[in-house]
């Protein structure tokens, strides 16, 4: 469970360089009406207000591709914010050809080894990590740090992005001691370069606990997930929908020592910020209704945890139904769609049915709902 939040942590320090080079270029031509636009984007997709974000970030494209043409980099700039904005409501089949446009029209127009060629790779390769290609992202990654150490120097937090990305990689296929010292110099760079109470310090603090969580290093992790929250409310506001990242992972933690009592409002306060930030179908949303049916499942309410695991499939299940994410790469093999990569929810939904159907063997609609969602299992 832990593991959705760290992705989508990943992809704030990713995306963050964009929000900076954003700003540097509003102030530097403030009259500029993309620059303006650009500037929106960025404030609307800082606040997590991604809906609105949207239409701005399409005229945007427009308006570039009108003054500059295809193939300028003011237009890939623009691509990236769209797919930035599509990635953080989990519309990453829509995101992927944006992305890949940048990359191609930044190679072209600048050299190889420039630095918005590495921020082009970092975003693609995390698009590839979050839908579980990680063979792909890899050399992504990889190169994008070697770009940004060459290009800014070893202490820049361009190449702390870059160190993150990749540890997150490490930690998503189990290669944690590939992980833990590229997490550890990231947090130093970051803390150097932008302050101990940053919002990329309180990311990179999120991603680190998590690698001491997956180790069994309770303690530690548990004293990092605190100071990333207190980090995120205080830069971000209460609101965020980082804040209910941060939320979600110390829940997770309190529910595997036991300590259901402090989970659930944390878990409930994460999924209150993510449905009013994300909306209703963004995979979040769902890894949040899923959380909250584990934690009532290993306290044996199996009436709660089927409700709350009946509305995070029916998420997965409308997503995938109206083709979105990455539903594409399942069909032709490449990958597993979301459905698949999901199929734990369904497996706990039939399992919470089949203990409610013995207490009410009468009830033929049970029988029915474990039919239908072992289809999906």
């Amino acid at each position: 469970m832990a593991g959705r939040w760290l992705r989508r942590g990943a992809a704030l320090i990713v995306l963050a360089v964009l929000l900076a080079t954003g700003s540097t270029r509003a102030q530097t031509q403030g009259a500029d009406v993309l620059a303006a636009l650009r500037d929106r984007v960025t404030r609307l997709h800082t606040q997590g207000k991604y809906a609105e974000a949207v239409p701005l970030a399409e005229r945007y494209i427009a308006l570039a591709r009108q003054k500059h043409g295809e193939e300028h980099t003011e237009f890939a700039a623009a691509n990236d914010w769209l797919a930035i904005v599509y990635l953080a409501q989990g519309r990453y089949a829509e995101a992927e050809p944006l992305f890949k446009c940048a990359l191609v029209i930044r190679e072209k127009a600048l050299l190889p080894e420039h630095p918005d060629v590495g921020q082009s790779l970092n975003n693609l390769g995390w698009l590839y990590e979050s839908q579980g290609r990680y063979a792909e992202a890899e050399p992504l990654y990889k190169r994008a740090l070697a770009i940004h150490e060459k290009a800014l120097g070893p202490e820049h937090p361009d190449v702390g992005t870059s160190l993150s990305n990749l540890a997150e990689l490490y930690r998503d296929q189990g290669r944690y001691a590939e992980a833990e010292p590229l997490y550890k110099r990231a947090l130093a760079i970051y803390e150097k370069a932008l302050g101990p109470d940053h919002a990329w310090v309180g990311t990179s603090l999120n991603n680190l606990a998590a690698l001491f969580e997956s180790q069994g290093r309770s303690a530690a992790a548990e004293l990092l997930y605190k100071r990333a929250l207190t980090i995120r409310e205080k830069a971000l506001g209460p609101d965020h929908p980082d804040v209910g990242q941060s939320l979600n992972n110390l829940a997770v933690l309190y529910a595997f020592q036991g300590r259901y009592a402090e989970a659930e409002p944390l878990h409930k306060r994460d999924l209150a910020i993510s449905e009013k930030a994300l909306g209703p179908e963004h995979p979040d949303v769902g890894a949040s209704l899923h959380s909250l049916a584990w934690l009532y499942f290993v306290q044996r309410d199996w009436a709660r945890a089927a409700n709350f695991w009946r509305r995070s499939t029916s998420v997965t299940v409308r997503r995938t139904q109206r083709g979105t994410d990455d539903v594409g790469h399942a069909l032709t093999g490449k990958t597993k769609g979301e459905a698949e990569r999901q199929s734990h929810r369904f497996l706990g939904l039939v399992k919470v049915v089949h203990r409610l159907a013995s207490y009410w063997p009468a009830d033929a609609s049970l029988a029915r709902e474990m039919f239908q969602t072992a289809q999906w299992a």
